[in-house]
């Protein structure tokens, strides 16, 4: 098989395809706007058929290896006591904090050390133009390169540029009201391997996360509205952030300490990625591109692996790259759905705005954190019902191609 595919964004979901596409044969190129593979970001987990790719990948134990070290998630009081805590079980499925948690950046370069193998990276680039011809797509990059593809996989954050060019104005973006700031503060010694969760007043919360790098990885949290936060410049992100939090308690004097010397602040308004199709003619999305759920839903990394590994193997079954497109928007649709069905009353729930809020919000999480009712709850909920046939998409590689030249 000689077909050329473009993939646009070398983060997870772009790694998991050029994966996958590699070793099926194809001739990959990705290329990445960042002008080198970037290691940052916060912390991201793995469920269910996600980890099964990654198994049939042949990477799941060194994913587990790589992991946080994470062990359970605690809500804590202004004094840092626990009042609720779920510890990892495995009878009762995974609750907030899974058995694989890694970091973006690690779990990126698992994907990325074996892929460019067989795959060419093009960093410090990204796509201007896009020309559909009867038999290919011509690209046009920033670079001043143009070359031609059979596909254009589309593996882009949930702002994509790429996709507004193709789909304009097709996406109407589900607003969750809640935004998130994360960077990493240096570790402390009281910083144990629980995911610690603070609720203040004001619909404002903190939480202190685990890594094994050393640090500790650190969230604001703000239920509002959105009002455009994502695209003001870092300093006036932060401005507003020590505004917001100075009087939250707990360990909010710390941790907006750490905004000053952290290198890997992000903020994110919430919102989902709502689109009626995936697919243009040869050009495709795939990953928060497609369909971001956003990080209440738990699921976004899962769906980025699951996804690309579906997309893959319908490449690699057919020539038709129409009927290909339209099986795998088929298998993963339902799935992503049912990802996507967090309510918008959930942030709310999260993140009450009164101290009565709070201590209700407390008071529930101890009930629901028992073992024995976590584990009615896992029998209830069904378990994997859901999710799509994996073997289906993932089984054509058993003797992978030689390494590219």
């Amino acid at each position: 098989m000689a077909r050329r595919i473009l993939i646009t964004g070398a983060s997870i979901a772009g790694n998991t395809a050029a994966w996958w596409l590699g070793r099926y044969g194809f001739d990959v190129t990705v290329v990445e706007r960042a002008p080198a593979f970037r290691d940052g970001g916060q912390n991201v987990d793995v469920r269910g058929v996600g980890r099964e790719a990654l198994r049939r990948m042949g990477l799941e134990r060194a994913a587990l290896e790589a992991g946080t070290g994470e062990e359970g998630t605690a809500w804590v009081d202004g004094r840092g006591r626990a009042v609720a805590r779920f510890g990892l079980d495995r009878a009762a499925g995974d609750g907030p904090t899974a058995e694989m948690e890694i970091l973006r950046g690690d779990l990126a370069r698992l994907l990325y050390a074996p892929a460019r193998e067989r795959a060419q990276y093009r960093f410090g680039d990204h796509l201007m133009r896009l020309d559909e011809e009867e038999d290919g797509v011509r690209v046009g990059f920033a670079s001043g390169a143009v070359a031609r593809y059979d596909a254009v996989i589309v593996a882009e954050g949930v702002g994509s540029a790429t996709r507004e060019r193709v789909f304009p104005g097709e996406n109407v973006p589900r607003w969750m009201d809640l935004t998130i700031a994360y960077f990493t503060i240096p570790r402390t010694p009281d910083d144990d391997r629980d995911w610690r969760w603070f609720n203040a007043t004001g619909g404002r919360g903190i939480s202190l996360r685990p890594d094994w790098h050393g640090t500790t990885r650190a969230m604001l949290m703000l239920r509002q509205p959105p009002g455009g936060e994502q695209d003001w410049d870092a300093a006036r992100q932060k401005a507003y952030l020590r505004d917001r939090f100075a009087d939250a308690g707990w360990q909010a004097g710390r941790v907006l300490a750490g905004l000053e010397t952290t290198d890997d602040f992000y903020v994110d308004v919430l919102r989902q990625v709502r689109m009626k199709r995936w697919s243009s003619g040869r050009v495709v999305l795939t990953g928060d591109a497609a369909w971001c759920a956003t990080p209440l839903a738990g699921i976004g990394t899962t769906l980025a692996v699951t996804g690309a590994t579906i997309l893959a193997g319908a490449l690699a079954q057919t020539d038709d790259i129409a009927a290909a497109f339209a099986d795998y928007e088929h298998a993963l649709r339902p799935f992503v759905e049912k990802g996507q069905g967090v309510p918008k009353i959930a942030p709310r729930l999260m993140n009450p705005r009164t101290r009565l809020g709070i201590g209700l919000l407390h008071g529930a999480l101890r009930i629901a954190s028992q073992p024995a009712v976590r584990r009615l709850g896992a029998k209830l909920s069904g378990g994997r019902t859901g999710e799509p046939d994996l073997a289906r998409y993932a089984t054509a590689v058993t003797q992978p191609p030689p390494p590219r030249p």
